[in-house]
């Protein structure tokens, strides 16, 4: 070998180990959301998945905390997923919705229309914890140049040592220890919680000054819309039976007209008693999200809706998948006697600490 083809070698094999150390480097500076605000590892749970989806689920803290995909399939067979993420902006649930067709095409699609009354990103923050899990593909970039605060820069989303390089200070055992592999926080994207604080009531009814949901939120519904028609899936929009923040008749009217308009069933589940829902023993939080029991009652009532109006294949009769549902059934399980040990051992939960509020 001349030296000129023993030099290029040398500078090659130095460029590869520099490459090497940067993604080392940035893998260790990005936020992990291993305790605390877990939500940010949600999206990214998704892909390790491997059992086909009947119902993919879209939406903010209004599926992902009110909806066990693990309850759907113990009471009615049903293979679901929640894609979902804190405070999920239409725009980003489309995009997650293409991104999910690279790999499959379910026969439902549920969407919470929780997120339709934000017509542009509040926060860089809840951008990254949905964004940052997606794997790359033109799909990610897409929903990047969708989801940018003017002050955000497309190379940084590319790169994310750029924008967490100032995280040496930091840096917590968590970062650490979950180097190479991170724990799962979620079952199929639901975010467990078996705590109970009830419901003692909310604030006054406020004025809605957003009379209009925006036109950039309801174009990317339109999109929704056609996505799933154009892949001959069944969108279902909803509405979780949660009552605060405050949902307004005003938004209800549009988004109705609109399902009207392109035949598609929306369900607003606010003040709906057949759900048995009970909120001194059903929220973790006062009446913001609901806890286990009151996801699982709710759950259980979307099923039976599911189930009578879909034809849907009940996965409990599928032998390919029996195993793997299992398993999540055990880990489901795991979770839920973990917490109830520490609930009574320390009167609240350890291990995941606060999670974010949308």
């Amino acid at each position: 070998m001349g030296k000129l083809a023993s030099g290029l070698v040398k500078v090659l094999i130095g460029l590869v180990a520099m490459a090497v150390v940067l993604l080392a480097i940035q893998r260790l500076l990005m936020p992990k959301y291993q305790t605390g605000v877990v939500e940010g590892s949600m999206v990214e749970e998704y892909y390790d998945n491997k059992e086909p989806h009947d119902v993919i689920i879209l939406g903010d803290c209004e599926v992902y905390e009110n909806i066990s995909p693990i309850e759907l399939y113990k009471d009615h067979g049903i293979s679901s997923y929640i894609r979902g993420s804190a405070e999920q902006y239409i725009w980003q649930s489309y995009y997650l919705l293409k991104d999910a067709l690279r790999y499959e095409t379910p026969k439902v699609v549920m969407l919470s229309v929780h997120s339709l009354q934000f017509n542009a990103p509040r926060t860089e923050e809840y951008n990254r914890m949905t964004l940052d899990g997606m794997a790359w593909s033109p799909v990610k970039a897409e929903a990047i140049k969708a989801s940018m605060m003017e002050d955000e820069h497309f190379i940084d989303y590319v790169f994310p040592i750029l924008r967490y390089h100032y995280r040496w200070s930091e840096l917590t055992s968590d970062d650490f220890k979950h180097f190479f592999k991170k724990d799962k926080v979620s079952h199929n994207g639901y975010y467990m919680r078996c705590d109970v604080r009830p419901f003692t009531g909310f604030p006054p009814k406020t004025p809605n000054l957003n009379k209009k949901l925006g036109s950039n939120a309801m174009d990317y519904l339109g999109r929704i819309a056609d996505l799933c028609k154009e892949n001959g899936i069944s969108l279902v929009l909803m509405k979780a039976p949660i009552e605060y923040p405050f949902w307004y008749e005003e938004w209800d009217e549009q988004i109705q007209a609109f399902a009207d308009g392109r035949g598609i069933p929306y369900i607003n589940y606010i003040g709906n008693e057949e759900i048995g829902l009970d909120m001194t023993v059903d929220t973790y939080d006062a009446g913001l999200h609901l806890n286990l029991t009151g996801a699982e009652k709710f759950s259980n009532y979307i099923g039976q809706y599911l189930k009578s109006g879909y034809d849907l294949t009940d996965y409990r009769q599928d032998e390919r998948y029996k195993d793997v549902w299992q398993g999540k059934i055990d880990d489901y399980n795991a979770m839920k006697d973990k917490q109830e040990e520490e609930i009574a051992k320390y009167g609240e939960l350890i291990s995941f600490g606060a999670n974010a509020t949308n």
